[in-house]
């Protein structure tokens, strides 16, 4: 069974990059441009990983993140951040299991994931 990413992405031209990478790499994926309404996407679709933009590590840029650690059904989903923010590895302090800087390598990310899911490639 394929394994489930959802992605948040602001911007349309990573976005798209992103999904043909995974479809490519045989993951399931569901996108999104913003984080509106976005915790019931999760809920819904069970996605194994997230891929979240977070502009920047504050309070409100990791509400989100948090909130996905912090709810009892979605808590074990690893989540990773990415950003183009100097100090987003202050993310993972605070929720994220993993953070990939923006502009990010394709294969830096596919490894990224791969080790969150546990998938050895």
């Amino acid at each position: 069974m394929k394994k489930r990413v959802l992605v948040v992405e602001s911007n349309k031209d990573i976005l798209e990059l992103i999904s043909i990478v995974l479809e490519e790499a045989g993951y399931k994926i569901s996108l999104y441009r913003s984080e509106k309404d976005i915790f019931e996407h999760i809920v819904e679709f069970k996605p194994d990983a997230i891929l979240l933009d977070i502009v920047k590590p504050t309070l409100e840029g990791t509400e989100l993140c948090r909130r996905i650690k912090e709810a009892e059904g979605t808590n074990h989903i690893p989540v990773i951040v990415l950003s183009t923010h100097p100090q987003i590895e202050r993310v993972k302090e605070v929720c994220a299991d993993e953070v990939v800087p923006k502009p990010f390598d394709i294969d830096t990310l596919l490894e990224t994931l791969n080790d969150q899911l546990g998938n050895n490639s």
